[in-house]
């Protein structure tokens, strides 16, 4: 098969694998764009990959223009969540996966898509027949020949943007958009990055479990194993990100949270170097403090400086990125088919067609972004002289967490408090010393601990969800009842509500972004891109109840 006349003039090129094997065939296919000076700049490959943990896993590549999603499900479960406009389908290795696909394949079918097929069953055949595939007499190539309309592919957008906010939010969707080519100017009132939010000494970076593998254990396993690989690409945690892979135990509450633990482990095939339950013998040997009830072992977990995660996507933007920094609170308004932000005294700080809120809390004074349920709540963090508390191999959690020192000093926390005090309270640090107590199970630990620490104030939605993709326009919003109706500001976007995982959250949510902006393929499944929706609150309150009843 010569691939290559597929891709040729064509902006970008899509091919979905229905096994992907040892990766042999798609290394071939990509040797074969790689050398072939008519290719389209942008290759996309989607493969079923069955070795991985259950979702869409998006690979890095070191190739520009070149981006590889590995998908971790049933060939009908994983194209009916898929949202993309295929090119080529290679349909190989499916003959027990019945018929029920091929539905899903003709819908997210390019017009004139090539399919490839071998092993097909007469019954697979049929139906992808049926969805508008023209086979050849062999019945090994096809073509998508369906009448039925097309969505038709949304205008190339204008490659130029303003980031307001250069926190973690910020500089990750700097960080992606630039990687595409993409003009970033970095908006912030502070004249360094990471000064607000972002600037803990230390975030905790691990996954969430469940029992029913629900909405936020799906998103947070895939933003935090997004996370580890993006990191790697832009040189690694110890290197060019401060802090450590040292892994992460956290505690069972109680005798009853841990028989609830077990049966997750029980009922999961985690592999190790993801989550293992350790008994409280295995856990104690390795913490070297009491762990009653045992806990959870995330190896590849751990804790990073945010702020050195900033400083390390905004150098990988290279010369496309301009830098605007400390100059206060802005105004933003629409100026004909741009957004502009001024200063206090009426000074042009930036323009451009789009705009995203990448500034946490200080979303709530942004008109168009006021409507939006986001509670700002202050956490406070302790900072403890290493040498009061016990030397930790690993971050150490429960309802709060410790981490091993750096610097001399392990950081305690965190508050969740909606006092909007920005100065260190000892109330807090109090509390923050006693949950500490209570993770190592000692009375005296971190005793007359200095008052030293920092605050930040966290962007949290009531469903404790992200908030990522196009801003709602709440006022002509109406009845609508579904999200592709909801009305959207021109060219507002929203990388908002990060509550405490701003630090896995930041570049997987950037890059759903980036992908959604630019039409790409979504490296995620579509149920969970509707979660993550900020429009999805117009529709909540649509059916919110009225009238006295709701005040009851």
């Amino acid at each position: 098969m010569d691939y290559r006349e597929g891709w040729h003039n064509r902006a970008r090129y899509t091919v979905f694998d229905a096994h992907y094997g040892d990766g042999a065939a798609i290394r071939v296919l990509t040797d074969v764009w790689r050398t072939d000076p008519q290719r389209s700049p942008n290759l996309h490959v989607i493969a079923l990959c069955d070795h991985l943990l259950p979702g869409f896993h998006r690979m890095p590549q070191a190739e520009p223009g070149m981006t590889l999603d590995l998908l971790s499900a049933p060939l009908e479960d994983a194209l009916a969540e898929l949202t993309a406009r295929v090119d080529m389908f290679r349909l190989h290795d499916i003959e027990h996966a019945g018929t029920g696909f091929a539905r899903h394949v003709a819908r997210v079918a390019a017009q004139n898509a090539c399919l490839l097929a071998q092993g097909l069953t007469p019954d697979q055949v049929a139906a992808l027949t049926a969805q508008g595939f023209v086979f050849d007499a062999d019945g090994r190539r096809a073509r998508f020949a369906s009448r039925k309309p097309r969505p038709p592919a949304p205008p190339a957008p204008e490659r130029r943007v303003i980031v307001l906010g250069a926190g973690i939010a910020g500089a990750a969707a700097a960080e992606r958009l630039c990687a595409r080519g993409w003009q970033v100017t970095v908006v912030d009132r502070q004249p360094q990055p990471a000064m607000e939010a972002s600037g803990n000494r230390a975030g905790i970076f691990m996954p969430l479990l469940s029992k029913d593998d629900n909405v936020p254990t799906r998103l947070t396993r895939a933003a935090y194993l997004y996370a580890l690989r993006h990191w790697e690409r832009l040189g690694g945690i110890g290197r060019a990100i401060e802090g450590e892979t040292c892994g992460v135990l956290q505690l069972a509450r109680d005798a009853g949270h841990a028989d609830v633990q077990r049966a997750i482990a029980a009922d999961t095939s985690l592999p190790p170097d993801f989550a293992e339950w350790l008994e409280r013998p295995a856990a104690e040997a390795l913490l070297g403090v009491p762990a009653p009830d045992g806990g959870w072992l995330f190896r590849g977990a751990g804790w990073a400086r945010p702020g050195s995660v900033c400083e390390a996507m905004l150098a990988a933007c290279g010369g496309r990125l301009e830098r605007r920094f400390g100059v206060g609170d802005v105004r933003i308004e629409r100026d004909g088919e741009h957004w502009r932000l001024t200063d206090a005294q009426g000074a042009t700080v930036a323009c451009a067609p789009n705009l995203i809120l990448a500034n946490g809390a200080g979303a709530a004074d942004v008109p168009q972004a006021a409507p939006l349920p986001l509670t700002t709540l202050r956490g406070q963090v302790a900072h403890v002289p290493a040498d009061m508390v016990p030397k930790l191999p690993v971050v150490l959690c429960r309802e709060a967490y410790l981490t091993p020192a750096s610097g001399g000093v392990c950081s305690a926390g965190a508050t969740y408090d909606a006092d909007p005090n920005p100065d260190l309270s000892p109330q807090s640090h109090a509390e923050n010393l006693e949950r500490l107590r209570g993770l190592l199970s000692d009375p005296d630990a971190a005793k007359d601990a200095p008052l030293e620490g920092r605050v930040g104030f966290r962007s949290v939605a009531p469903d404790r969800l992200p908030l990522v993709g196009r801003l709602p326009d709440f006022a002509a919003a109406g009845t609508t009842e579904r999200l592709r109706d909801v009305p959207r500001h021109p060219g507002l976007y929203g990388l908002l509500g990060y509550a405490s995982r701003g630090l896995i959250w930041a570049g997987f949510a950037a890059e759903l972004l980036a992908a959604g902006i630019e039409g790409e393929p979504l490296p995620l499944e579509s149920s969970l891109v509707d979660a993550l929706d900020p429009a999805r609150f117009v529709l909540r309150a649509r059916r919110a109840p009225r009238g006295p009843e709701a005040e009851n």
